[in-house]
């Protein structure tokens, strides 16, 4: 894990009724093949992604995102004195590290993840079938900027443009700006969904998001949020047909994603309108409060 800095992204995975149904969805979507003793998802033999079985009906069909750190115990100690709350506390997975699940103070649940001796995260990132960037809403914006800011020290970049108000998150210590961005915060306003909880939005790069979302609707999934184009490329909102709400993102041509890895774009990626990715990042967020019965 130390290729990851903490609060920065370094897993992704689903919780799904039905695993087995999961690979073939995500199989034939991504591309991905699936380690025959982890079960973890590839995308060219490297790491991308993690699909485990629901074990209880309470919990969200979902994806979550999990952030790296060296001790998941002290981070759970920051996440609680800043306004967080803790939904699984740090547990042991053998030589896998540990890992826990937090909230925000807006109410947006992500994972923690803290590396052990047979675990490295994420082996890809911003090619197509891998995870490119994390999202997340809220109606508690002041908290949950203080509470990003006073928990991992993300450095921050505003964007108001247009009446926009998103934030762009670079790890601690470096310069904000596409090269350094893997993700941002966007506000739930009245155009959303007066039911819409506060959530992390997963994003994955594709080849073509036309083509992923026919993919999604012929494998019974739904498109939550129809394909509109960016100045950093085509993004969607989809629902795989186990009710896991998700983004993808296809690249320009001209701009492999592997050649701008770690910018932002996403279900706020719309979100920022004009010349950066994080601009686009927030005017995603508006579309995707346009279709309230799709919202997981």
């Amino acid at each position: 894990m130390a290729a990851f800095a903490e609060g920065t992204p370094c897993w992704v995975d689903a919780q799904l009724p039905d695993l087995e149904a999961g690979k073939r969805f995500y199989g034939e979507l991504f591309g991905w093949t699936f380690d025959a003793v982890t079960g973890e998802a590839r995308v060219g033999g490297r790491r991308a992604a993690g699909l485990v079985p629901k074990r209880d009906g309470r919990m969200p069909t979902t994806w979550t995102v999990y952030l790296a750190t060296p001790d998941a115990g002290a981070l759970a100690a920051r996440i609680r004195a800043a306004g967080g709350q803790m939904v699984m506390e740090p547990y042991p997975v053998g030589p896998y590290g540990v890992v826990a699940l937090a909230a925000d103070p807006g109410g947006a649940v992500f994972g923690l993840r803290q590396g052990g001796d047979l675990d490295d995260g994420l082996q890809t990132e911003m090619e197509p079938g891998s995870f490119c960037w994390m999202e997340v809403y809220t109606r508690e914006k002041d908290a949950v900027d203080t509470f990003y800011a006073a928990v991992f020290g993300y450095v921050a970049q505003d964007l108001t443009e247009g009446g926009l108000d998103y934030r762009v998150w670079s790890p601690p210590g470096s310069r904000p700006g596409d090269d350094t961005a893997f993700g941002g915060r966007a506000v739930i306003t009245e155009a959303f969904p007066a039911e819409m909880p506060g959530h992390v939005l997963v994003y994955f790069a594709v080849a073509d998001c036309d083509a992923a979302c026919e993919a999604t609707v012929r494998m019974g999934g739904r498109i939550t949020n129809a394909p509109f184009d960016t100045p950093h490329g085509r993004i969607a909102v989809l629902t795989d047909n186990q009710g896991a709400r998700f983004a993808v993102l296809a690249e320009p041509e001209e701009e492999p994603a592997k050649a701008r890895a770690k910018e932002p774009t996403k279900e706020g990626d719309k979100a920022g309108g004009g010349g950066s990715r994080a601009e686009d990042d927030a005017e995603t967020a508006e579309k995707s409060a346009e279709k309230p019965d799709d919202m997981t």
